[in-house]
């Protein structure tokens, strides 16, 4: 009797907005704009990190990875909910449904450890300035880099292969926009408690401490500037390091909110995702790598001298 209520699946129904049309439309045609802010806005913070000299140093290095990470995360999403939008296949396969579980995993674990790299790297560079190109040297940056993102697939395969393994009932339908790792473990017809305590492991290694890495940084950090006693001179070095800490806000406040807000009854006992939950995804998943450029460019001044003198040689060029 198990196993008649259990199939081997080729698809998944997507649910999404099904029933929505109308704001079917008006989401896609918002989707579409961001995600072209995305490209732009990540894409010219990667070539200006590359083609300026001055932009040649270990949080410039991060912040390259960090736009690249930003394209890549919504790359394996935005394309396919765009098309499940403006079309009536609402379904994903099942071996497309593992692959973006796949990727959304890897970007956004090599994001969180990222982040944690980078507030390092501020912490260096503001409470110990004279050792800083010692201990921030491309023999340090560059495999810390690579070790995020080494992290973030390992931990990604790790549970995609676990979840690609489980049995799933009849119910293929996925109330959510894309196939969240969450959302796809509710749709198994066995006991995924196995499951759950590896991703809480996961969330604790890879979330949690890198969270506990940049309070920590973050801490020393103020601590340092408090000492300083103008004004003008805490402003300054404050500066060095505000848009990261904006970033960091928006990235771990939405994962916080979306994981620890209180959820109704009706969502408890259906174990559906709540359509809150379904928008502060998409939230986190599309509106976090669109701001990430715009607050570097304009809380930065590096970068922005970086963008005119950009335009200015393509200007001269022409």
């Amino acid at each position: 009797m198990e196993w008649d209520n259990q199939t081997i699946l080729e698809e998944f129904f997507l649910k999404g907005l099904s029933g929505y049309p109308r704001l079917e439309l008006l989401f896609s045609v918002l989707i579409l704009i961001m995600y072209v802010v995305i490209l732009l806005g990540n894409g010219t913070l990667i070539l200006i990190s590359i083609l300026d000299s001055h932009l040649h140093t270990p949080m410039y290095f991060f912040l390259g990875n960090l736009s690249f990470l930003d394209i890549c995360y919504t790359t394996t999403s935005m394309p396919s909910m765009l098309v499940s939008f403006l079309s009536e296949r609402k379904t994903i396969s099942f071996t497309g449904c593992a692959v973006q579980m796949f990727l959304g995993l890897a970007m956004g674990t090599t994001e969180c450890v990222l982040l944690g790299m980078m507030a390092f790297d501020r912490y260096v560079a503001i409470c110990n300035p004279l050792r800083y190109p010692v201990i921030m040297s491309k023999g340090s940056y560059v495999p810390m880099a690579a070790g995020s993102w080494i992290i973030g697939v390992i931990n990604s395969a790790v549970q995609t292969v676990f979840v690609v393994q489980l049995p799933f009932c009849r119910n293929k339908v996925i109330n959510h926009f894309s196939c969240e790792i969450l959302a796809v473990m509710k749709l198994a017809c066995a006991d995924i408690s196995g499951n759950e305590f590896i991703m809480l492991v996961a969330t604790t290694l890879f979330i949690s401490t890198p969270l506990l890495l940049i309070i920590i940084s973050y801490t020393l950090i103020i601590v340092s500037i408090l000492k300083i006693r103008s004004s003008e001179g805490r402003s300054k070095v404050f500066s060095t390091c505000s848009a990261h800490l904006t970033v960091v806000i928006i990235f771990y406040g939405t994962i916080l909110f979306m994981y620890m807000k209180p959820k109704s009854k009706e969502t408890l006992n259906s174990g559906d995702v709540d359509a809150n939950d379904k928008f502060i995804s998409m939230f986190y998943g599309i509106i976090t790598p669109m701001v990430n450029p715009l607050i570097y460019s304009l809380r930065n001044k590096d970068v922005k001298e970086a963008v005119k003198h950009l335009l200015r040689r393509k200007v001269f060029n022409k």
